[in-house]
């Protein structure tokens, strides 16, 4: 069976979607933490960091009818951790705190770490105990890989629209294809019940076939076809006696 909607929800298992939970858990205790949680910047920070990873849920999901939607909920995603990005940079530059340059040992042995561990459990123990410039730094190394990552996404599912074609494209050919398929077996099964065949063939010439002059009636179910010709057909004597009967005479009629 030709089907053109295809199970893409399996999202879990991609590197970036796991790399988003970790920073939305960071985000979520960060907040609590060190922010007032009156202050609109925690509501932000936290619906931020949800963004990201909801939005590569939703995206995935909606491939299944919608690779254009796929594509504009992954770009949502990235966007909504850019957003986060600059929260935590805020938080840092105003408080005269460090933001590790990229190049430090601080950043690249953290760097390191994240690209290889991606066990939430183990970040949500370990910023308990930091400090806030030290959450602040990893849950911004995080969000810069997070950012690689969605744009490989992204340009994978440009490549994946490229060859598949959106929906309507593939429900066409699906539809073509099915069309296809049943149009050969549908014609062959229509010609083999209206085809007669060859004894139906023969009756039916048989039956229709006008009677020659003056020759007796027979019925075609009821007699065979050697009955037929022995009965109709005449014999010598009675076809000299006709041809007799029917010739004029050349004898000159005498008059009595």
């Amino acid at each position: 069976m030709n089907t053109f909607l295809k199970n893409k929800g399996n999202c879990r298992s991609l590197r970036v979607y796991r790399v988003a939970k970790i920073i939305y858990d960071i985000t979520y205790l960060f907040t609590r933490r060190f922010l007032n949680p009156h202050d609109r910047t925690t509501d932000q920070m936290v619906q931020a960091a949800r963004s990201g990873k909801q939005n590569i849920v939703e995206g995935s999901k909606a491939a299944t009818t919608s690779m254009e939607t796929q594509i504009k909920l992954t770009n949502v995603a990235k966007a909504s951790l850019q957003e986060l990005l600059e929260d935590y940079e805020d938080y840092l530059r105003v408080r005269d705190l460090s933001i590790w340059d990229k190049n430090s040992a601080k950043a690249l042995q953290t760097r390191e770490f994240c690209a290889t561990h991606l066990d939430d459990a183990y970040y949500r123990q370990a910023v308990k105990v930091r400090s806030d410039e030290t959450v602040a730094n990893i849950a911004i190394i995080l969000i810069h890989q997070a950012d690689v990552l969605l744009q490989g996404l992204i340009n994978r599912q440009q490549s994946d629209f490229l060859a598949e074609g959106g929906i309507r494209e593939q429900m066409s050919q699906a539809r073509r294809q099915w069309r296809s398929s049943h149009s050969g077996s549908s014609g062959s099964t229509q010609s083999s019940q209206s085809a007669p065949s060859a004894r139906q063939g023969s009756l039916t010439l048989a039956g229709t076939a006008p009677a020659a002059p003056n020759a007796p009636a027979a019925s075609v179910s009821e007699q065979s076809p050697s009955a037929v010709s022995a009965r109709s057909a005449p014999s010598a004597r009675q076809g000299s006696l006709t041809l007799a009967d029917s010739a004029p005479s050349n004898k000159p009629n005498n008059p009595k």
